[in-house]
């Protein structure tokens, strides 16, 4: 049987023992271990190379490496939840018809803001008379659109 090998310069098939390839008639020497031939055109590429860069055609397949990707479903806001918790800073239910029914009688010395836990307005109100009234309406009005129980 006899023996055939490629050409390095054109790629086309040649017996082993042959000086000059009978397609384009270099002499063939040491083959270059960083070139390859194109599988469409025969044209010498690169050994690297995924697409043939003279007639344009994928050479063979990517061999592309996925990325390891981890995933962390742990839910590093259990501490802060708990710390909130125990310190008191989560919101508190409150009940709108007490927050209204206080601020409809006693809303000139704000036993609303006190149930709400806003101290401070609380104080306010006792020496302004409910902000001059003004704030007790604004405070009636508001509290009606509230959702029961609202969140302090």
């Amino acid at each position: 049987m006899e023996e055939k090998r490629t050409c390095e310069f054109c790629g086309a098939e040649m017996d082993a023992q042959a000086v000059v390839c009978p397609s384009c008639g270099k002499t063939p020497t040491a083959k270059d271990p960083t070139k390859k031939f194109c599988k469409h055109c025969g044209a010498p590429i690169d050994k690297d190379c995924v697409v043939c860069p003279k007639c344009g055609k994928q050479v063979e397949e990517l061999h592309t490496q996925q990325p390891q990707v981890v995933i962390n479903n742990t839910n590093s806001n259990v501490a802060n939840a708990n710390a909130n918790v125990a310190s008191g800073a989560m919101p508190k239910a409150k009940n709108k018809w007490v927050a209204f029914l206080l601020c409809f009688f006693l809303g000139f010395i704000g036993a609303h803001k006190f149930y709400e836990g806003k101290i401070l307005l609380g104080i306010v109100y006792i020496f302004t008379g409910g902000i001059f009234g003004i704030g007790i309406l604004v405070d009636l009005i508001r509290l009606l659109f509230k959702p029961n129980p609202y969140y302090v």
